[in-house]
């Protein structure tokens, strides 16, 4: 299914978003393509963990304490070691540590920095950012080669098949859920990096906020996530059809 029977069948207050990106020396020339619908800018806390991550060592003088951290960030997407990075770096300083390198420039959000979650992006600016850390790591950046190896070890109930959908089942693959009790969304994210050899590589993201209404599923929802119990099924029957018929139309767009 390609791009527009998905957001044709999307109800009016959905946003969704995909954004792929290949490039590599040697390779075919690069290309990048990206589709939106709704609104401009998402939150997408998860997929910028590993980001964040990244260039997080650099700022932490104990490599132990900084891999103590990073890693469940990435594996598990644990919120409470991402929030320690952020907070012990600085989040303007990791944002402008992401720009120096990735020449992607994102804000922090108003009111409460601490709140990483509400960093608001783009797919196509998540692609772009992620292309450079996966050339990085080809390129020898043993943390961006340690940060892709955690990704690789993301679980296939937190992928939500994202590799299967990709026919990459060796890739690296970071996903994000979460639904915020003011909002009568569910958001769905992923990112799939798929090395080439190389430089080469191939990036696509998937970004989704999709209605959920009910008050009482919301409820439950939220009880859910106070006690600390897997919300992921909700995700997924709320949001993994059009999550993965987005990267596959991204892929076939990208002749990845």
């Amino acid at each position: 299914m390609g791009f527009n029977e998905l957001l044709a069948d999307l109800d009016h207050s959905a946003s969704a978003q995909a954004a792929g990106i290949r490039r590599g020396y040697g390779g075919p020339p690069a290309r990048a393509v990206s589709v939106s619908a709704g609104m401009t800018r998402l939150r997408c806390a998860s997929l910028l963990k590993p980001l964040y991550a990244w260039v997080s060592a650099a700022r932490v003088p104990d490599a132990e304490r900084w891999r103590r951290h990073a890693e469940p960030a990435v594996v598990v997407s644990s919120n409470a070691d991402t929030l320690n990075l952020w907070l012990a770096v600085g989040p303007r300083v990791i944002l402008e540590d992401l720009r120096e390198r990735t020449g992607v420039a994102w804000d922090l959000p108003n009111g409460d920095p601490s709140r990483f979650g509400s960093v608001e992006v783009t797919a196509g600016e998540v692609a772009a950012a992620y292309a450079v850390l996966a050339q990085a790591a080809a390129a020898g950046d043993p943390v961006a080669g340690a940060v892709l190896a955690w990704m690789s070890e993301v679980a296939d109930p937190q992928a939500f098949g994202a590799r299967e959908a990709l026919g990459w089942p060796e890739s690296a693959v970071k996903c994000g859920w979460y639904g915020a009790p003011d909002e009568t969304c569910l958001r769905t994210h992923a990112v799939a990096v798929q090395p080439r050899g190389g430089t080469r590589v191939s990036v696509i993201v998937a970004m989704t906020a999709l209605p959920y209404t009910d008050a009482q599923e919301r409820e439950v929802y939220r009880e859910r996530v106070g006690k600390g119990l897997s919300v992921e099924a909700e995700h997924e029957k709320v949001s993994g059809t059009v999550l993965r018929g987005l990267m596959t139309a991204t892929r076939e767009e990208l002749g990845a």
